[in-house]
């Protein structure tokens, strides 16, 4: 997924703050999910979050204003009861690495339970699991 950095995002020296990072990583999950057929609206609808239970960022170079950011995402850890994906955010007009990343994900219900994820929305996650 590709993204530009906004104004809003940075500081006074035009530098994307840290905390940017989270949502981009968010926005590309939920792409990820999207072009992978899987609705996330659809999994809240059935009863199901996939809650952040974890978050990891390496930082490697800043990001400025009006950059474009690639954001890579892949689905490295897929059961029942975690989810795990890992980001590679890269500048594109340089391919400068900006940063890697983690989320940690655990399925919980609107109560915010932790519960078990179906097999029906396993099977459509398991077919895209990669490993690093």
């Amino acid at each position: 997924m590709r993204l530009r950095v906004r104004f809003a995002e940075t500081d006074q020296m035009g530098i994307a703050h840290h905390s940017s990072y989270v949502l981009w990583m968010e926005a590309a999950r939920v792409e990820w999910l999207r072009e992978r057929g899987v609705s996330y609206v659809e999994m809240e609808r059935s009863g199901v979050s996939l809650a952040v239970s974890g978050v990891n960022i390496n930082y490697r170079a800043a990001a400025y204003f009006d950059d474009e950011v690639e954001v890579e995402t892949q689905l490295v850890e897929g059961k029942s009861r975690r989810f795990r994906y890992v980001y590679r955010l890269t500048r594109a007009s340089d391919r400068t690495l900006l940063a890697t990343g983690e989320t940690v994900h655990t399925p919980v219900d609107h109560s915010g339970r932790a519960i078990r994820l179906s097999r029906d929305w396993l099977e459509k996650l398991e077919p895209h699991l990669q490993t690093i």
